[in-house]
């Protein structure tokens, strides 16, 4: 070992070396000289170091993989053949053309951001999306925060703080990534207190449990499971009045943001934010890059009153938007308020394409691959806690002979990486989560990798 040690090559001899010296020249001599004298004395501390390991060729080689993880290009578009149109680990919603091309323009120079150009003056950031915002849903006004998470914290902590907050013990949830509505609270400052049962909960149990410390009551959409069978939860507007009676706000956390009527594509109706307003909450909540097809954001809308008292509690400049998903937000709902929607926002180009356009790109695609792969009607989901359980006919490509695990890690490690699901020991490819454009690199990378 002592002589296999005793020949572990210096850094400047590796450094040296021409591929290093490249490197070097990509990325910094600081760094890589960092990432070498790293490798080097990782062998010195190795237990049953080789002799080969210690070779200046295999330290080289080992240096250049070692660049490659430690400084990668991230993230990296993939195909998106899962079936599964807002796939969280994926990114959710992708943008719209529009809205991309206003991201830039934010990211790329200066802009009016905060500034009046008529009278020079600085002016509110949000004021143009807070004057749409209201036109969508028929809120008073409107604030952006960075995601929904944010905006339930800024809320209650700005309404309900030293409080109660009632909530029906069915909406006591857990909406993803370990974050739960009762530790929201808890970090509000509010006490939650809850009503009913996990799967009836009536409006004299609202009354019941309202107390001279109650602040709020909230609702919360189950965007991420159902509650089917025996159930019964109290209308918005029922639970409006009491809030009324009693002076305390109505905050209703709809979730996902959907304000098209899903119905249309045979889909479950979904709660909307203009329908909560006019059902009488004084604040609703909801997501900018689920179903409303926009950049990750926290929108909340409402009645003046309540929005003033939360756009100046300090914690809303911890978590306010930057300008860029502020930017392509704007353009999204622009989108709606030309009512573009299917034609524009990539989400519902999805959900509102047809079953024969579907058919005739996997058949295209088909004819176009050399190999034993054939076409077969599936079902696509919504995903990302929107419509869970719904369901849109589909077709995807299925393909067998390696093993299905084998084929996965094959596609999604290609040069244009493919995102695909396993069912019955086959891989599938779904088409309706891939738009049209991207045919051409998916037969391109399915001839590399599936070819007899």
């Amino acid at each position: 070992m002592n002589t296999i040690l005793r020949n572990i090559p210096s850094v400047s001899s590796i450094i040296s070396d021409k591929r290093i010296e490249e490197l070097s020249q990509e990325i910094s001599s600081e760094n890589v000289t960092y990432l070498v004298r790293k490798h080097l004395n990782s062998l010195r501390n190795k237990k049953n170091l080789s002799s080969n390991e210690a070779q200046s060729e295999s330290i080289v080689q080992e240096v250049l993989k070692l660049a490659k993880s430690e400084w990668p290009e991230w993230p990296i578009p993939v195909i998106n053949g899962t079936g599964v149109i807002l796939h969280t680990n994926l990114g959710r919603s992708p943008l719209s053309k529009s809205a991309i091309d206003a991201s830039i323009k934010a990211a790329q120079g200066y802009s009016n951001l905060e500034l009046d150009l008529e009278t020079g003056k600085r002016g509110p950031r949000q004021k143009s999306i807070s004057n749409i915002l209201n036109q969508l849903t028929g809120s008073d006004d409107a604030l952006v925060v960075n995601n929904t998470a944010s905006a339930l914290l800024l809320t209650l902590t700005s309404l309900a703080n030293g409080g109660e907050v009632i909530i029906s013990r069915s909406q006591a949830i857990e909406i993803g990534g370990g974050f739960r509505i009762p530790d929201v609270l808890i970090q509000s400052g509010a006490k939650l207190i809850e009503v009913g049962t996990t799967n009836r909960t009536y409006v004299q149990d609202y009354v019941n449990a309202i107390s001279d410390n109650t602040k709020a009551i909230l609702v919360m959409h189950a965007s991420n499971y159902k509650v089917m069978g025996f159930t019964h939860e109290p209308k918005i507007s029922e639970l409006s009045e009491i809030a009324q009676n009693n002076q305390i706000p109505l905050i209703h956390d709809v979730g996902s943001g959907c304000i098209k009527d899903p119905t249309k594509y045979g889909l479950s109706p979904e709660p909307r934010p203009q329908d909560s307003i006019q059902s009488g909450s004084d604040i609703c909540m909801f997501s900018g890059d689920k179903l409303l097809g926009g950049p990750q954001a926290g929108i909340i809308v409402g009645k003046k009153s309540y929005i003033s008292q939360i756009s100046k509690h300090p914690l809303a400049r911890a978590i306010r938007i930057d300008k860029i998903n502020l930017a392509a937000l704007h353009a999204t709902l622009i989108h709606y308020i030309k009512n573009e929607v299917e034609e524009t926002i990539p989400i519902w180009q999805m959900i509102s394409t047809t079953q024969q356009s579907l058919l005739e790109r996997a058949q295209n695609i088909c004819s176009q691959i050399n190999s034993e792969i054939s076409i077969i009607k599936t079902y696509a989901t919504i995903g990302g806690g929107s419509l869970p359980g719904e369901k849109l006919d589909s077709y995807a490509i299925k393909i067998e002979g390696d093993t299905s695990n084998e084929l996965s890690f094959k596609l999604r490690t290609s040069k244009n990486p493919i995102m695909s699901r396993i069912e019955d020991s086959s891989v599938l490819i779904d088409l309706m989560t891939i738009p049209p454009a991207l045919d051409e690199v998916l037969i391109e990378e399915l001839n590399k990798i599936v070819t007899n």
